[in-house]
């Protein structure tokens, strides 16, 4: 089963254990610092998989524990708007990204972004003593920013950080000049500002591709006579060829024009004479 903390929020996967759950109840999930309350977005089923390691579900949450997840919330808004009055009152470069409540410990922490390094020591000294409780001050970079908050992404679906997206991935330009993509930053860019880490899922596909599929400008024989490669289309594993026969453009299967491969079919699958 799969559930979520906040609506539209990350999906965190669990063993449903002895219960049966349907969409929109409201259930406990273990944590470091206890069970907490969320909401059941996709209900049990049977997986052909074999999945080990999932947090068992520890029930259906009760009156006591909705009342407690209320509360919390409450009080997180509380700090948040707390946070934004003295931060301004400070005059500090900061912004406030997130905020997390234990309840147990009475232990605010304040996750915030800002352009530099920020001297925040008068400022928890300050939200300590508004707030009533031990506060600690988190500064994240922006891919973290957009995960707290979500949004959604130029291909009109939620960020992947914001819902499944458990690591960030280095990613680099090559991967996009790899993929024929325009090397523009308000192409290529997330809603963190940093290069979308979508950009890696098809780049190992590119590079296999690319690896055996012969290059632009390379004269090779297609079914429907010779001619010059002059693209190429990863996703159908096809190249595009002009053929020297009236300039005509065909697209071909990349087995079909790959020169080891069409010489293994001669020599093994067609019964010819070896050549290619």
């Amino acid at each position: 089963m799969a559930v979520s903390f906040t609506r539209y929020g990350r999906l965190y996967y669990l063993d449903p254990g002895e219960h049966t759950y349907k969409v929109g109840d409201k259930v406990l999930v273990p944590t470091d610092s206890g069970p907490e309350v969320a909401e059941c977005v996709w209900a049990p089923q049977y997986t052909s998989e074999d999945v080990e390691g999932l947090p068992v579900c520890a029930g259906p949450a009760g009156e006591e524990h909705l009342s407690r997840d209320e509360s919390n919330k409450r009080r997180r808004a509380e700090a948040r708007s707390v946070s934004k009055r003295l931060i301004k009152r400070h005059s500090l470069p900061m912004k406030v990204v997130g905020i997390d409540y234990l309840d147990e410990d009475n232990v605010y922490t304040v996750y915030f972004s800002a352009p530099h390094r920020v001297d925040f020591r008068a400022l928890v000294r300050d939200l300590a003593r508004n707030l009533r409780a031990r506060v600690e001050l988190r500064q994240i970079g922006p891919r973290d920013e957009a995960r707290l908050q979500g949004g959604i992404g130029p291909c009109g679906r939620d960020l992947c950080c914001a819902t499944f997206l458990k690591d960030f991935e280095p990613v680099s330009v090559r991967m996009a000049k790899d993929q024929d993509l325009p090397v523009n930053p308000l192409r290529i860019a997330g809603a963190c500002g940093r290069l979308m880490c979508c950009l890696k899922y098809e780049h190992p596909l590119y590079q296999e591709f690319r690896a055996s599929a012969p290059r632009t400008g390379t004269s090779v024989e297609t079914p429907e006579g010779p001619g010059t490669v002059v693209g190429h289309n990863v996703p159908s594993d096809s190249v595009v060829v002009r053929l020297n026969d009236g300039g005509r453009r065909c697209s071909c299967s990349r087995a079909s024009v790959c020169g080891p491969r069409k010489a293994y079919d001669s020599t093994y699958g067609g019964g010819g004479d070896g050549t290619s």
